[in-house]
This record gives structure tokens, sequence and C-alpha cells, in this order.
């Protein structure tokens, strides 16, 4: 696996996944002196349950709640060990980040261990079916918001503005190559950093499964996933929303948001640009 690539061909994950084209440009960047660690949730797909992986790095299956207090362990025993040149990767989704991991996520970064910690957000539990988390969009469907999810969701970023990372952005597989050069960012530093990766899933939020990138796009062009990094404490928007009626496109392509009303997309937009505006001002400011 090492002489080749460092996650598998071949995966079971759904046609289309985002979440394993995040896993391989992850790997690809940060290279085989790796170690990851995935909770139960769709990565868990790649790490596996007994003897074999799909990773060509050493994996941890982990509990839920504790994957970033895993990373803190093995992130200590390998300055012990000298072996600081080595990546500790936790690679969790929405759920395993924005709510049951949430604590844990919350004390690693207070500790400052060295640790990149990657949340894939396609915005529920897919891995058991497609339930709702804080990530969801509000007005979208899920099997436990059967008509539309009501509140908005949690702005995981802006709480994480206010905690000591080395390095915080937001990526999307809309921009590979961007994606790419933030993850080398947060390898390169000595404290714990955090990238928010959209991932639009096809399965969960009912598109063909040939349209990953195009909802992905989508998004950022409409200004519904904001493109922007912290690095030295200083605020930079990376991608700027070119376009914000593309919202309208993005809501029709994606089955879950089948019986959204015209009022709540109007909701999501104006929430969508207060966040762009207030992103606006944090640039603005030469240091947090």
């Amino acid at each position: 696996m090492s002489r080749l690539d460092l996650v598998s061909k071949g995966m079971t994950t759904c046609e289309g996944c985002p979440m394993e084209m995040i896993a391989r440009a992850a790997v690809s960047t940060l290279g085989k002196d790796t170690v990851t660690m995935t909770p139960p949730s769709c990565s868990a797909i790649l790490t596996g349950g007994g003897d074999e992986t799909g990773w060509g790095i050493p994996s941890v299956q982990t509990v839920l709640m504790s994957l970033p207090a895993y990373a803190s362990g093995v992130a200590e025993a390998l300055k012990i060990q000298g072996k600081e040149h080595v990546h500790v990767m936790g690679f969790a989704g929405d759920g395993g980040t924005f709510d049951i991991g949430l604590q844990a996520l919350s004390g690693a970064i207070e500790r400052g261990h060295k640790a990149i910690f990657i949340c894939y957000n396609n915005e529920a539990y897919m891995n058991t079916g497609n339930q709702r988390s804080s990530a969801t969009m509000q007005g979208a469907w899920t099997k436990t918001t059967p008509t539309g999810k009501r509140e908005a969701s949690k702005n995981i970023d802006f709480m994480l503005l206010h905690q000591p990372l080395s390095y915080q952005a937001t990526a999307s597989i809309a921009n590979m190559r961007d994606m790419k050069k933030k993850i080398a960012k947060a390898a390169a530093q000595d404290g714990p950093s955090f990238l928010h990766i959209h991932a639009p899933c096809n399965t969960g939020w009912k598109f063909p499964s040939n349209k990953t990138v195009t909802v992905a796009k989508l998004a950022v062009t409409a200004g519904l996933w904001l493109q922007w990094e912290k690095e030295n404490g200083k605020v930079k928007i990376t991608q700027r929303p070119t376009d914000w009626d593309a919202a309208q496109e993005y809501f029709k392509l994606q089955g879950r948001f089948a019986r959204i009303t015209e009022e709540v997309i109007d909701e999501v937009i104006a929430q969508a640009k207060q966040r762009y505006e207030t992103l606006l001002k944090l640039e603005e400011l030469p240091c947090l």
C-alpha cells in the first residue's frame, strides 16, 4: 500500500462519495508519515473493523465521542519518541465534530496538541441512515426532520475562532488545489489545526452521483459555503461568493429540499450573507 495509493482503490464508499475524495487528497498531501484515526462514521469504511484497512498508513478506529482524545495521546507519544515529523490526522464527520465529539475537540485544542483535525461535513449522520445533526442546513429533509429542519446550522467555525488553533480553514471539494494548500499549511504547524471541508453527500442529499462536485461548486458560488482561513491570527477570505442567486439552483438540485419554502430559502440566504459580512469585518482586523 505505501508504494501505491495511501487509500486503497475499490473502497465500498458510495459512488461519488466526497468523503473518500477528501481522504485521498489529505493523505496525498501529508504523505506516508501520517497516523490517522476515525470514529464510527462513513470514514470507518476506510479504517475497517478488524485486521484489514483501506488506509496505507497506520490507522485507529476510535469511539465516537473521543477521537481528539486519541489524537492527543498519539501526538504526545510521538513527541516522546522523537517522531514529531509524523502527522496526526483526526478524520471525522459532522456528528463526531459538531455534536458528540465537540467536547473532546475543544479540550485537545485548548491543550495545544500537535494534530490536524479534519471535519468532512455532509450535514447529517449519514452512516446510520441520515439523521439530523447540528450541522444540517435549515429546511433540509432527514429521517428525523421529515418536514425539514427548523433550526439554522451550528456555526462551528466562528465558535472555534475563540480557541487557540495554530491554523484554521474551511475548504471544499469544489476547489481541490485550495484544499490541498490548506492541508499543507496545517501540516506545517506546531500546534492544533482545524479544517472544515464541505462534503455534499449524493446519497443523503438526493442528487445524482455525478453531480457531487457541481453541488459543491454551487455552494461556494452562492456563498452558502464560505472559503476562508485564519493564519497567524489573521482572517483571510480565500474565495469570494460571486452569485448569491445561484442558491436557487443549489436547492433545486437536491431532493432533501423538495419541501423547502421560499421563506426558508430567504432565511438561509440571509444567514449566509450575514456570516459573510462578519467575515469581511474580521478580515479588516490586524489580528484576532
